[in-house]
């Protein structure tokens, strides 16, 4: 059955989707709390979404476990009542059964959240089943007709992080073609930079739009729009530049005279770099 809670009226929905088939591609900036979405939505940006690296990590938290549930509902409230379209990065959905995740989503739907993100990453480093995936995104469907769910594959991702060879396109297709076959609104695969890919999947789903992670030195705004990418987002790498910005001018201020740091030539840490962050509060064992 339907939710019937109340939440935003269906046309915040509808004027979401249409940013994804505008002329132009949805440039998506992705908050890690309150200031930095009300400071994206100042700037003029019709629509944010937020990192899940951002949310957890700010709290002293793991990415990608679950961990920071909490967190994420209770920043999606609030940033939800900002003049914004907002979509949830929820992780693998915060629940191990379809309607536990459904339930998040319907949650999300009445505090006034137009869209969410589900990946197939797990913890371990593996792919959740196929089959698995599909039932949350139908369940969600079923929940909540009118959220938008944008499915996100992780098997570039994972291939990324580990220092692997990434699958094959057809592997990447199968799991995307089942994903919009349960109804999936829309389809990520960070890590996936290969433009004649990226250019070859956005064929293949013609109507569905597709989503890419911006990479800096590897991607341009302008290419990935010709390439027919309708959704392109920033993930974690607003609040990994602002960690990096924010340390390098503290220091900066304390050793106006030093030379700078040797990595910030090369850009804000990585995600590995910033997901370690949280080990500096993980609890020792007592034992």
């Amino acid at each position: 059955m339907s939710d019937t809670s109340d939440g935003p009226a269906p046309d915040r929905h509808t004027a979401f989707r249409r940013l994804h088939h505008g002329d132009r591609p949805l440039l998506l900036p992705n908050a890690w709390d309150h200031a930095s979405a009300a400071a994206l939505v100042r700037r003029g940006f019709p629509a944010i979404g937020t990192t899940s690296l951002g949310v957890a990590a700010a709290a002293g938290l793991p990415d990608a476990t679950g961990a920071a549930r909490d967190g994420t509902l209770a920043l999606a409230r609030g940033i939800a009542r900002l003049p914004a379209l907002v979509t949830v990065d929820i992780e693998g959905g915060f629940g191990d059964r379809p309607e536990e995740v459904a339930a998040v989503a319907a949650e999300l739907d009445r505090a006034g959240v137009v869209g969410v993100n589900i990946e197939d990453g797990r913890p371990d480093g593996t792919l959740a089943p196929s089959a698995r995936q599909c039932a949350m995104i139908e369940a969600v469907k079923e929940r909540v007709p009118r959220l938008f769910v944008n499915a996100r594959t992780d098997t570039h991702w994972l291939a990324a992080l580990g220092g692997g060879t990434p699958p094959s396109l057809a592997t990447t297709a199968e799991r995307i073609e089942a994903y919009v076959g349960a109804g999936a609104d829309g389809i990520f695969v960070p890590a996936l930079t290969d433009e004649q890919n990226i250019g070859a999947l956005a064929d293949d789903l013609g109507e569905t739009p597709l989503n890419i992670l911006f990479t800096p030195g590897r991607h341009t705004y302008e290419r990935l729009a010709e390439l027919g990418v309708r959704r392109i987002s920033c993930g974690s790498l607003l609040f990994r530049a602002a960690l990096d910005h924010a340390v390098e001018l503290a220091w900066s201020i304390a050793r106006p005279d030093a030379p700078a740091h040797a990595d910030q030539a090369a850009g804000p840490p990585g995600y590995a770099e910033a997901q370690s962050l949280a080990d500096d509060f993980a609890t020792a064992d007592p034992t």
